[in-house]
């Protein structure tokens, strides 16, 4: 059976010159090992420094308020195994995966390890532009942005520091038809305010200033 080349590069948005690299992206050890040839793990590891730096000055250029600690566990929801399998699959990329064994066996990991293969693949035929491209137009960033959780994120980060959970304490003010939401969040002795026209956007504002916040005053020190 002919990989389908041009099928993949449709999906994609991107024209390969050296349509042996795009071969190795979808070519799983299992089917190596068996068909000969390069297996994709090498093209893994490179996607993943590429996505990780791609991600990271798409943060820094969009958030100028954000600091370290903030940016880097935002990060980690971006380039999560739960993420990038989202993105295989909106772009129906897991079907062409060549694999021995039973698709019925093919975990998350797998499928969303090829979202990192095809922009090493990429990056190696065309370089760093490409990728980013490719990362910035499919890596769905602005989607995952928009509806972040941040009350949520807020939680997890103040678990992952072996802090308290967070306490609000909201207060509405103005007309019924035109309320008017103020929201406090305390967490680890610091404070955050946000406002919004209902309770829940007020505190989602409120836990995005302190992670900001929390995040500037546990940077490690030089």
């Amino acid at each position: 059976m002919n990989f389908p080349f041009t099928e993949i590069e449709n999906k994609i948005g991107y024209t390969f010159r050296d349509k042996a690299l795009l071969e190795e992206a979808f070519t799983h050890s299992t089917y190596a090992h068996i068909h000969g040839g390069k297996d994709n793990e090498r093209m893994e590891y490179l996607g993943d420094a590429v996505l990780q730096l791609v991600v990271t000055e798409w943060q820094y250029l969009r958030d100028a308020r954000a600091e370290e600690g903030r940016l880097t566990f935002q990060r980690q929801k971006y380039v999560c195994e739960d993420a990038l399998d989202e993105a295989v699959r909106s772009l129906g990329l897991q079907k062409y995966l060549r694999i021995e064994g039973g698709r019925a066996n093919v975990g998350k990991k797998t499928i969303s390890s090829i979202f990192e293969t095809v922009v090493a693949a990429i990056y190696l035929d065309g370089g760093y532009a490409p990728a980013k491209a490719f990362i910035l137009q499919h890596g769905r960033l602005e989607t995952q942005a928009q509806t972040e959780n941040h009350k949520g994120a807020l939680q997890e980060w103040l678990q992952s520091q072996g802090e308290r959970p967070p306490v609000y304490q909201t207060v509405k003010s103005g007309k019924d038809n035109a309320p008017v939401f103020e929201a406090t969040v305390t967490a680890m002795g610091q404070n955050a305010f946000g406002s919004g026209g209902n309770k829940k956007e007020a505190e989602q504002q409120a836990a995005k200033m302190l992670l900001d916040k929390l995040g500037n005053i546990t940077r490690t020190p030089i």
